[in-house]
């Protein structure tokens, strides 16, 4: 019962609305069924099956809202959660920035979902982390990963007249391998729509030459290096700068806010070579058609050629500034250019190989100034080719000044946060002038 289908859904929510005596009512109804396999020192250490389905009501009197949430779905409990969410109603102050319910809207159909995704088993996915383990057992290293998928839906009515449905599946894995002494590590992550796009064996591959490559590591000075950072390391950096808020903006609490006021549309925020959009329709990356509120979501740039092109409004921030509300993104894709990390580093005079970034804290909100550290493969390389790997650094950078300092950019790759469990679609790029700070015994 775990995935309802559009209809099943609609009949669903009138059911539930119809039980409404509030102002305004608004039902939301998420379901989600899927796996996961976590292993560990070469083994399998948990495995397990997800299946939940689940009912939210927000009922308004005035200014007044309450929500509740239920999971059981025959007549009388439904009954009850919209009674209890009418209860909390008129127990909760009036909010000082109601918005009134949307009408009727027009949604494009979603292209998120996968059959051969959602048709995964446990033995389909027991299958993938053997191919996996069969690398890292004949290369005499030590691995930890997970594989998980997903299947899920969600729906939207209220009783304006609103009426919303979404689809979706994908499927993300991740593995750190080490070698037997501790001294090496690599790391490989992949996440796609299609599970016929996910190859563990590869992506094993990778993370087991990392491990190799990456022991007997040398200290050298930390400072100011061209870096080239793999995508997996571009996402982590970037992953901060994907809130393009107006609200945050116009408050001073963005590094989109403007000194002495007002924000950054408008202006050349980064270098000519950026172009950061969403696209619900973007094949490699898609997303949802409608955010939570029930607004439609279409192609939208954020910043265009180093120009911030956009920034979000929810409806209450849009309707007190007097302009349109605009929805934040459902995925952040970052255009590429044609050069190869092979070509980048080839072009490298003298300068770092970034495999992966991590324990990333943020320092400065305004600035958007990060402090963290690299791992599981950092190179050095000294004209045009890798020479060494070097112990791990701290470094302290900003992502804004980083995409100031691009010298190339490669092609798109499909990248996953384990921080959000999101993906990104953002290419490996080189980069002048980025600052580490000091070195980390970490391997």
């Amino acid at each position: 019962m775990s995935i309802l289908s559009k209809e099943e859904a609609q009949t669903l929510l009138k059911k539930v609305l119809s039980y409404s005596k509030a102002d305004e009512c608004e039902i939301g109804l998420t379901g989600r069924e899927g796996g996961n396999i976590r292993y560990a020192l070469n083994a399998v250490s948990t495995a397990g099956d997800i299946s939940t389905l689940t009912l939210s009501v927000s009922s308004t009197f005035g200014k007044k809202t309450g929500t509740a949430t239920i999971n059981e779905f025959d007549d009388a409990a439904l009954e009850r959660v919209v009674r209890r969410a009418e209860e909390l109603a008129q127990l909760a102050p009036e909010s000082k920035e109601y918005m009134p319910l949307l009408g009727p809207q027009t949604f494009a159909e979603s292209i998120e979902y996968n059959a051969n995704t959602a048709a995964m088993t446990p033995e389909s996915r027991a299958e993938l982390v053997a191919k996996s383990l069969d690398v890292t057992k004949q290369a005499n290293l030590i691995a930890a990963g997970f594989l998980e998928n997903a299947n899920g839906f969600s729906a939207l009515m209220n009783s304006k007249g609103l009426f919303a449905y979404n689809k979706a599946s994908n499927v993300i894995f991740s593995i750190t391998t080490r070698n037997q002494a501790g001294t090496g590590s690599g790391y490989a992550a992949r996440g796609f729509t299609d599970v016929k796009n996910l190859d563990t064996y590869s992506a094993t591959k990778v993370a087991a030459m990392k491990a190799n490559s990456s022991a007997n590591a040398k200290a050298i000075e930390p400072g100011k290096y061209t870096v080239i950072l793999e995508p997996v390391a571009a996402t982590y950096m970037m992953e901060s700068m994907f809130r393009f808020d107006a609200r945050m903006a116009e408050e001073g609490r963005s590094f989109l806010s403007k000194k002495g006021g007002g924000t950054r549309l408008g202006e050349k925020l980064v270098d000519d070579k950026v172009t950061i959009y969403s696209d619900p329709f973007n094949t490699d990356l898609p997303g949802s058609t409608w955010d939570r509120d029930g607004l439609p979501l279409e192609k939208t740039y954020w910043i265009q050629n180093g120009v911030v092109k956009n920034l979000s409004y929810s409806r209450y921030w849009a309707e007190k500034k007097g302009v349109k509300p605009v929805p934040g993104p459902s995925n952040i894709i970052m255009e590429g250019g044609d050069s190869s990390l092979e070509e980048m580093i080839k072009n490298t005079e003298r300068g770092i190989l970034v495999s992966r970034l991590w324990y990333i804290r943020m320092v400065d909100p305004q600035s958007l100034l990060l402090t963290g550290l690299t791992r599981d493969g950092t190179y050095y390389i000294e004209n045009g080719k890798i020479k060494f790997p070097v112990k791990n650094f701290r470094f302290n950078e900003s992502p804004v000044i980083m995409l100031n300092n691009v010298e190339a950019l490669g092609k798109p790759e499909r990248s996953i946060s384990v921080e959000s469990y999101r993906s990104y679609m953002i290419p490996p790029m080189k980069l002048r002038d980025f600052t580490f700070s000091s070195l980390s015994d970490a391997v």
